[in-house]
């Protein structure tokens, strides 16, 4: 029952509109009026002035004409850098940015599914509860707009987040908890020629705490990074200050601190070691979910993915998604992989097989709630 050409052109037109993290107006309007026009009552809420974007997320109900419980499916508006001006191309049942931008299909893939499955519901009279659909805004860089839900506004306790780059058929139960952390590193300036003993560097202070960190994969369920270093000025003056930006995730919220702890720890022991200062701030950037795999969204999941054809995978992800903050917020939500291959790359593409077959997830899910 799923329109292919139909998807595919539906997907094509939203990933030409352009919604970079925190511009997501200009699609949100258009997805806005996509929606109503398959008579959904739609709400932009006000998440938009909290998080500095200039739009809020997308709430869509569609109201049922069975007796199921309500669900909800959620995906993401906004797209990595470079995503302005998409120019995306078929090539062999592919679907390709033109190699100058993202494609978008991360997550734009997951909107064009949902909304396929909302017509071919609506042109077949089929039967279904209440379904409730919220497109968030700032995902990329901090789940920014789910942790800005209004979550009062949602009857259902369970949601499908379509959101992930496995294929149609992986379904993500596990998500790991982030921690951000910012440090700057006070050392002292001197003249590097004249009189280098009197200065404290900055960058020997950062060097020296890195060097004894434990990062990258630390075990099979946390790892760690140094994202950026920045500091200094010129050659001739002992750097004075250093900036990092770096990050830690696990599974386990336990071991997530104990990595976070780490970490700091490494840098204050160096300042201590150089006579330098050292300012760290950590912050919770979301929590850890797990989903048992014998609770019954994921036996729905499981079944809807047999039903047509697809072999089921349950796993766990090591990047978080608006799945924790729904979590997080007392609805159990699990991740399904819509097929986003090489997503915040210029070589992302998307399947076409891959979307319909998201598309058909959809609607099965869909269908195997009704009581």
């Amino acid at each position: 029952m799923i329109n292919q050409e139909r998807l595919v052109n539906a997907f094509m037109d939203y990933v030409r509109i352009s919604s970079p993290t925190k511009q997501e107006g200009e699609f949100a309007k258009f997805i806005s009026n996509e929606l109503k026009s398959l008579g959904l009552e739609v709400t932009i809420d006000d998440a938009g002035p909290k998080v500095g974007s200039d739009t809020g997320n997308v709430i869509a109900k569609f109201k049922g004409n069975a007796d199921a419980e309500p669900i909800l499916f959620s995906c993401h508006m906004d797209t990595v850098s470079p995503g302005i001006d998409i120019k995306p191309e078929i090539r062999d049942g592919v679907i390709y940015s033109d190699g100058t931008t993202v494609l978008g299909g991360d997550d734009k893939a997951g909107i064009a599914a949902v909304l396929e499955a909302i017509r071919v519901i609506q042109e077949n009279d089929l039967p279904h509860g209440d379904i409730e659909i919220a497109f968030s805004i700032y995902e990329e860089g901090g789940l920014h707009g789910a942790k800005n839900l209004d979550y009062s506004m949602f009857k259902s306790k369970k949601a499908f987040v379509l959101d992930s780059g496995g294929t149609p058929g992986q379904i993500i139960t596990k998500g790991p908890a982030q921690d951000k952390i910012d440090v700057k590193v006070i050392g002292r300036p001197a003249h590097a020629g004249v009189a280098p003993e009197e200065g404290i560097s900055a960058i020997m202070v950062a060097s020296a705490a890195i060097s004894r960190m434990k990062l990258l994969r630390i075990d099979s369920e946390t790892t760690a990074n140094i994202g950026t270093i920045s500091g200094g000025t010129v050659t001739n003056i002992v750097t004075p200050e250093v900036n990092i930006k770096a990050e830690a995730r696990s599974l386990n919220n336990a071991k997530l601190k104990a990595q976070s702890d780490h970490m700091v720890a490494c840098f204050e022991e160096a300042a201590k070691e150089f006579g330098a200062k050292v300012d760290c701030k950590v912050v919770r950037m979301y929590s850890a979910f797990s989903v048992n795999d014998t609770d019954p969204i994921v036996a729905s999941a499981v079944k809807a993915c047999e039903n047509i054809g697809l072999t089921p995978h349950i796993e766990a992800s090591g990047g978080g998604s608006d799945t924790n903050i729904y979590n997080a917020n007392g609805i159990t939500a699990i991740n399904f992989g819509i097929g986003e291959r090489k997503p915040h790359t210029l070589e992302e593409h998307l399947h076409i097989k891959d979307l319909v077959n998201a598309s058909k997830l959809v609607l099965e899910l869909i269908k195997v709630h009704q009581k």
